[in-house]
């Protein structure tokens, strides 16, 4: 078939995105919604450019050597993009193209001005709008400035910024083509940007409209400030009108200038309030077109509004699907488990399976819907108490959703409940046989499932694991469990209440739980310590485990070194124990220790060379010294008291009660991955022979199908390859979006706040969890692998999950972004004694890698030094 290198906009559509990039597609679709107006022209299609560019090898060769160059590398970045730039300026038209654009502007209007707008094919998609990467010319006129300005908007797809932009989207340079844009020109009276959701909060019911004078390019540039409107709900709910000095006006003859606006007008809104109105509802009716909020360039012209341009606003975060039209409010899951990385469609699938209430989805992430708990005020007060305890934000994020008047309406406390059959259960007992008892019961229960799922396979398999997923809940709910979990809580709640009231110290349990038995996860970070005595005595082995990088066969070339045998030994009776861990792993579709045994290596050289022989009993029997000492000083100073008898016993009491029961609160959890490693294994099984069938071309695609999918795949042998596109384009986008803590259903992201006047100026806030002060070098670090750290460094990352605390034998202190009083790093960090502050908002931007900082764990603020 020929190709053809110029539509009119009216032909455009989004089936034809490939060829009119995505800007001509929208402006194609806009032009045909009842009531939109949108001005006249044509696009140049990407065969135009990939007819002009294919004639040029030089092109071709420079964008080789750009996707060869290091993304972080801007010098090299900008010099190959400049030279791409200035060879596509350069390069002659084709003579079939230059009569087709002839021929269209003599359709539109030869003497018109016109502008001539980059269309690029990543452009204006619901992933990524790349607004602004690329460039356009307004009111060019002739066709020799047009085709000109068509060669100039190619070019644009190299700059410097869109090159940038791509990389960090993983989009190929080479797999984008250009198209352009031509548009009859329209000289307005006001123009601006509408929001049909809001882009800063995400609220879907608010839309925003920007205003001023003249051309957009004034609000674009930052040349003016806009005047700025808020319309709810048919009402204009919010409004700032400002002081308008420039404007941008088209001149005659062609180009653009800058012009003072007559004093007289400058405080006057760019748009009535009718007007507001009006384009509101003409913006209500495009994002209902295209199914999603929208971003919309306009212009008003004689009282009538002409639409130039509407994008998805793809920074916004996805709002959980439900089947009614109430109020919802949300809370995150991952920020209650440490893992607010997007999960992909199987992890999600899975974790919603076995969790213990039920769970919406929304930007590959998990949410549990509380509104019903937030009616009745009795339980309101109980749920923000609760949570308040847990992270001090989400409470506060909760309590600003609560203070939109109305949207979670208050409902009548319900009756009380009568007592339970044979009454209230008593209270568990202070006896460490309790959590042996415990520990015995989910051993079995894991030993059983790892007897029964071996001989399952094919869709046996999946309708054995259905019922696993029962087990595994009556494991979770096990209300002797749940007990154990509480009274460690407790206790530690009512020792830093009442020792703060009787003695005036803060965070005193945090002292009291060092070395707490039963901690498996403290025990797993001091067990590398172990691993690291073994191997440090042989030099072979230590110079081999320096070279493995990823390499996860490593260990059978660690065995044939000197010492390699007992180093390997060593090694694998740790992944035995612990190689169902990783980072993130509530999300099944992480590879394991097990899987990548290479992830522990950069681990155990640092203790190798930051430790001695012992260190591992050493630190344990330190902290325990300090425990009892803590204990018995507080005894001490509680006899001294009025009452000072009674309170020391009490306090005894609790003391062992938290002792006692505080290590357990690290096992449940052990004791679900320790099940998601047996369920993936199985599961993988299958994966395998679906590519041996021919139906996955990769056992990681399957990552991306739900169970339910992934069970009629093994049934049909057969997957949608067409699925498995969307879903990794999807996840790809959901990895770059920061989930909230607290989401409603009118896509209102809120992450709370610290109310607090009580930290030095500068400082970062956040939640004590462990107390201390320690001033030391911080290393901002994302990744695990990726950790390089030196006795004393102060750790600064996202979250911490339980994989992460073989790195904190070797910290001097902690600060994460996400966390809470009882989450995983909190408790370890008590454990080891490390001062730790967690819930710092964007601490991985604030503090650089390197810089000296101060963290104090007892007052809950991060000061950044020189």
């Amino acid at each position: 078939m020929r190709e053809r290198y110029v539509w009119d906009l009216d032909e455009a559509d989004g089936s034809r995105i490939a060829l009119v990039g995505g800007k001509g597609a929208h402006l194609g679709t806009l032009s045909r919604i009842e009531g939109v107006r949108v001005p006249g022209g044509f696009c140049v299609t990407t065969d135009a450019f990939r007819r002009v560019v294919a004639g040029a090898p030089e092109v071709d060769e420079l964008l080789e050597r750009l996707a060869r160059v290091d993304p972080d590398d801007r010098e090299a970045v900008r010099a190959l993009s400049a030279g791409i730039r200035r060879t596509v300026e350069g390069l002659a038209l084709p003579d079939e193209l230059v009569a087709a654009v002839t021929g269209a502007l003599a359709r539109h209007g030869e003497e018109a001005a016109y502008a001539v707008r980059s269309s690029a094919t990543a452009e204006d998609l619901p992933t990524a709008s790349f607004a602004g990467q690329q460039d356009t010319y307004l009111n060019v006129v002739g066709t020799e400035a047009v085709l000109r300005h068509i060669s100039r908007c190619w070019a644009s797809l190299f700059t410097e910024r869109a090159v940038t932009y791509r990389r960090r989207g993983g989009i190929d340079d080479r797999a984008v083509g250009m198209a352009v844009v031509v548009q009859r020109m329209v000289f307005p009276e006001a123009s601006g940007i509408l929001f049909t959701a809001d882009p800063v909060t995400g609220d879907r019911k608010n839309a925003t409209v920007d205003a001023g004078f003249g051309l957009g390019e004034a609000l674009v540039s930052g040349l003016v400030n806009p005047d700025v409107f808020t319309v709810r709900d048919g009402g204009i709910i919010g409004r700032t009108i400002a002081a308008k000095e420039r404007a941008i006006v088209a001149v005659e003859g062609g180009g653009t200038r800058e012009v003072a606006v007559e004093a007289g007008r400058r405080e006057q809104p760019a748009l009535t309030d009718e007007q507001v109105l009006r384009l509101v509802g003409l913006g209500r009716r495009i994002e209902k077109h295209f199914g999603r909020p929208q971003d919309i360039e306009w212009c008003l012209v004689d009282d009538g509004f002409r639409i130039v341009q509407s994008r998805p606003i793809t920074t916004l975060f996805p709002v959980p699907e439900v089947a009614d039209d109430e109020n919802h409010v949300y809370v995150s899951v991952g920020h209650q488990q440490m893992m607010t990385d997007a999960m992909k469609p199987l992890g999600l699938s899975m974790w919603r399976l076995t969790a213990m209430a039920p769970m919406l989805e929304a930007g590959g992430r998990l949410f549990v819907d509380i509104t019903r708990r937030l009616g009745p005020p009795s339980a309101r007060a109980a749920l923000l108490d609760m949570m308040g305890q847990g992270d001090p934000l989400v409470r506060d994020a909760l309590e600003t959703v609560l203070g939109h008047a109305g949207f979670v309406p208050t409902l009548p406390d319900p009756a009380p409940a009568a007592p339970p059959p044979g009454g209230v259960p008593a209270p568990i007992a202070t006896d460490p046989a309790v959590v042996r008892e415990l520990i015995a019961r989910s051993e079995a229960s894991v030993a059983a499932l790892e007897r029964d799922i071996r001989t399952r396979s094919g869709p046996a398999l999946f309708d054995f694991l259905v019922e696993a997923f029962d087990e595994h809940k009556r494991v979770r709910g096990d209300p002797l469990s749940m007990q154990a979990i509480m009274a460690g809580m407790e206790s530690t709640w009512w020792l830093n209440e009442k020792l703060l009231e009787w003695l005036g110290e803060k965070n005193a349990a945090d002292t009291l739980t060092l070395s707490a038995p039963d901690n498996i996860t403290s025990e797993m970070g001091l067990a590398l310590l172990d691993v690291a005595d073994v191997i440090r005595p042989h030099p072979e082995a230590v110079a081999y485990l320096r070279g493995v990088g990823d390499d996860d066969g490593f260990l059978d070339g660690l065995a044939k070194v000197a010492g390699g045998a007992e180093a390997r030994e060593a090694i694998e009776a740790y992944l035995d124990r612990y190689g169902m861990r990783c980072v993130g792993e509530i999300d099944i579709t992480r590879p394991r220790w097990s899987e990548h045994p290479s992830a522990l290596v950069p681990v155990i050289l640092d203790n190798v060379r930051l430790f001695g022989p012992g260190a591992a009993a050493q630190r344990f029997e330190e902290g325990r010294r300090k425990a009892l000492d803590k204990e018995r000083d507080v005894l001490t100073r509680l006899r001294a008291l009025p009452d000072g008898d009674l309170k020391a016993d009490e306090t005894k009491r609790m003391i062992d009660r938290v002792r006692t029961f505080i290590g357990y609160r690290e096992y449940p959890k052990y004791g679900i991955i320790r099940r998601y490693a047996l369920y993936k294994q199985a599961l993988m099984r299958e994966a395998d022979s679906l590519v041996e069938a021919g139906a996955l071309a990769a056992r990681e695609d399957v990552f991306l199908l739900t169970f339910d999918e992934f069970r009629d795949a093994v049934r049909t042998k057969e997957v949608d390859a067409g699925l498995i596109r969307r879903r990794e384009e999807e996840f790809r986008v959901f990895s770059t979006l920061a989930p909230p803590r607290v989401l409603t259903s009118d896509g209102e992201a809120v992450n709370g706040a610290y109310r607090r006047d009580d930290v030095p100026e500068g400082a970062l806030t956040g939640l004590p969890v462990s107390a201390g002060t320690v001033e030391g070098r911080a290393r901002v670090v994302l990744d695990v692998s990726e950790a390089d750290l030196e006795a004393g460094d102060i750790l600064v990352t996202t979250f911490t999950d339980p994989s992460w605390s073989p790195l904190f034998v070797g910290i001097a202190g902690l600060v994460t972004e996400v966390g809470g009083l009882m989450t995983h790093g909190a408790v370890i960090a008590r454990e080891y004694g490390l001062p730790a502050v967690v819930g710092v908002e964007r601490a991985t931007r604030l503090i650089r890698d390197g810089q000296r900082i101060r963290v104090h764990g007892t007052d809950g603020y991060v000061e950044l030094l020189a």
